[in-house]
């Protein structure tokens, strides 16, 4: 048996060739933005539950949830929710079987970016 020369491969699809797409993106941001969410909601319940706890503890509890901790949370969980709204109805229209072509999913991809930045600059107007 002859000697084999292995052929050096990247895989695939390799960093190098791979060129990740706004579509996969807008995905992938769709399971985090979910994700991310439990970190607004645990801040939000340790709240309350401090709140029914004892004042002393509210204070604490208060004193995080309102320093600029608490307002980063509080607004990223802001776009995170206004976001993964906006890409839920878009898998949707995708569901109906429509914008399924390229140039359709990227506007749509573009459009739940921006979106989810205006309303969430909207809400926090709304909310102060």
């Amino acid at each position: 048996m002859g000697h084999v020369k292995k052929v050096e491969r990247p895989l695939s699809p390799h960093l190098q060739i791979y060129r990740p797409q706004l579509t996969s993106i807008t995905s992938i941001l769709t399971r985090i933005t979910g994700n991310a969410l439990i970190v607004g909601v645990l801040l939000a319940v340790w709240w309350l539950l401090a709140a029914a706890t004892s004042p002393a503890y509210f204070a604490t509890a208060n004193t995080v949830a309102t320093s600029w901790f608490g307002d980063l949370v509080f607004a990223g969980s802001a776009w995170a929710v206004w976001y993964h709204y906006l890409a839920g109805l878009r898998h949707l229209y995708f569901d109906a079987g429509k914008g399924l072509d390229v140039p359709t999913a990227e506007k749509l991809g573009w459009g739940i970016i921006g979106g989810s930045v205006i309303l969430t600059v909207i809400t926090i107007l709304l909310v102060q």
